[in-house]
C-alpha cells in the first residue's frame, strides 16, 4: 500500500469511529432527565445502533462492492439483507422475550409484532442506503482518477510523439541550410556541421527534460541563429534582442526554435532584401513575451520546407504543457509576417 493510500484509510477510518462515537452518545444524552436508565438504553438504542452497525459494514465492506456493483445481481443483494434482517429481529425478539427487559408495570402492551416488523424494516433500510451511496462515490472518484490518469499518460505520449517529430524536422532544415554551402564554400559546411553536431546533442538532452533554464535556451537559439546566418548574403539583416541578463527560469525546452526556423524559411530572399528580428521581453507580471517578424516570401510549391510542420507542432505542445496558461497570435501585415508567444512563468505540465 502506498504512502498516500495508507493515510486516506487512517483517515476514513477516523472518520468512521467518530460517527459511530456520536451515535452512540446521542441517546444518552437525549435521556439525560428521564428514567430510563443505563439498561433500558441499551437495550432500546445500543441494541438497534449495534444492528444497524452490522447491516452497514455488510453490505459496505463485502454485499455493495461483490455483490451488487461486480456482479449485477440484485435479487442476490435483496435476498442477503432479508435474511440479514430476519436474523437480526429473531435475535432482538430473543432477547426482549427473555424477561431481560421488565414489562411494563400497568400492563400496557407493546406495539404489534407486524409494526415492529416494518418499524425494524425501515430503520435498517437506512445503513443500506448510505453503504450504496459512500460505495457509489467512491467508485466514482475512483474513476476520475483513472480517466485523468489515462488522459494524462495520452497526453504525455502525444507529447513525446511531439518531440520525436521536432527532431528530424529541425535536423533536416539545418542540413538544408548546409548542404548550399559544401560547394561554394566547403570550410563554412565543415564548421557549420561541427555546430550543428553540438546543437543536436543538445536537441537530445533538451527533448527528454520536463523543463531547462531559460539561459540555456537562449544560449541554443543563439548558436542556432548563428548557424543560420552562415549562408546568408549582406541583404539579410537579423536582429536578436535578448535581455543582457537571464534571470533563474526554468520553462520547456525546445519552444522557440519553430519561430527561429520558421522565420528564416520565409525571411530570406535571394533577390530582396530582409530583415528578421527575434526578441524576448521578461515582463513584471511574470510573463515571457517571445517575438519573431520577418518578410513573407511566399514559398515555390516545389519547395517544402515551407509546409508548417514547425508551428503546428508549437500549438499542440503549447495546448498540453500551458494550458489557459499561454497565447500565441500570427499576423500578416504590409508584408511583414510576426509571431507572438506570450507565457505565464508557472510550472508547465510534467
Amino acid at each position: 500500500m502506498s504512502k498516500n493510500r495508507y493515510y486516506k484509510s487512517r483517515i476514513e477510518i477516523a472518520i468512521h469511529v467518530l460517527i459511530w462515537v456520536m451515535l452512540f452518545f446521542i441517546p444518552v444524552a437525549l435521556s439525560s432527565g428521564t428514567d430510563l436508565g443505563i439498561r433500558e438504553i441499551a437495550l432500546m438504542y445500543w441494541l438497534q445502533l449495534f444492528f444497524m452497525a452490522i447491516i452497514f459494514y455488510s453490505n459496505y465492506l463485502w454485499a455493495v462492492e461483490r455483490i451488487l456493483f461486480k456482479h449485477k445481481k440484485w435479487l442476490v443483494f435483496i435476498a442477503i439483507n432479508l435474511c440479514l434482517f430476519a436474523l437480526l429481529y429473531w435475535i432482538k425478539h430473543e432477547i426482549f422475550t427473555s424477561g431481560f427487559l421488565n414489562s411494563p408495570e400497568d400492563g400496557r402492551k407493546g406495539p404489534p409484532i407486524a409494526f415492529i416488523w416494518y418499524s425494524d424494516f425501515l430503520i435498517y433500510l437506512i445503513p443500506i442506503a448510505f453503504a450504496i451511496a459512500i460505495r457509489s462515490g467512491k467508485r466514482l472518484t475512483n474513476l476520475e482518477i483513472y480517466r485523468t490518469e489515462a488522459e494524462n499518460t495520452k497526453l504525455q505520449a502525444e507529447l513525446q510523439t511531439l518531440k520525436f517529430q521536432l527532431q528530424p524536422h529541425f535536423f533536416f532544415n539545418a542540413l538544408n541550410n548546409i548542404y548550399s554551402l559544401i560547394e561554394t564554400e566547403p570550410e563554412k559546411a565543415r564548421d557549420s556541421i561541427h555546430s550543428l553536431s553540438r546543437l543536436m546533442r543538445y536537441l537530445l538532452r533538451a527533448s527528454d527534460m520536463p523543463t531547462i533554464s531559460l539561459k540555456e535556451e537562449l544560449d541554443f537559439l543563439n548558436k542556432y541563429i548563428a548557424l543560420m546566418q552562415v549562408r546568408l548574403t549582406d541583404t539579410t539583416n537579423v536582429t536578436t534582442d535578448f535581455p543582457p541578463s537571464i534571470p533563474d527560469i526554468h520553462i520547456a525546452p525546445l519552444l522557440f526554435i519553430s519561430l527561429v526556423e520558421n522565420a528564416f524559411k520565409h525571411g530570406v530572399s535571394s533577390k530582396k532584401a530582409s530583415d528578421i528580428y527575434f526578441g524576448l521581453q521578461i515582463t513584471n507580471v511574470k510573463k515571457l513575451i517571445f517575438i519573431s517578424r520577418n518578410p513573407d516570401f511566399p514559398k515555390p510549391k516545389h519547395d517544402l520546407s515551407g509546409s508548417g510542420i514547425g508551428l503546428d507542432n508549437l500549438k499542440k505542445r503549447l495546448a498540453i504543457l500551458y494550458p489557459d496558461k499561454h497565447s500565441f497570435y500570427t499576423t500578416i501585415t504590409n508584408g511583414q509576417f510576426e509571431t507572438e508567444l506570450q507565457i505565464n512563468l508557472q510550472s508547465p505540465a510534467q
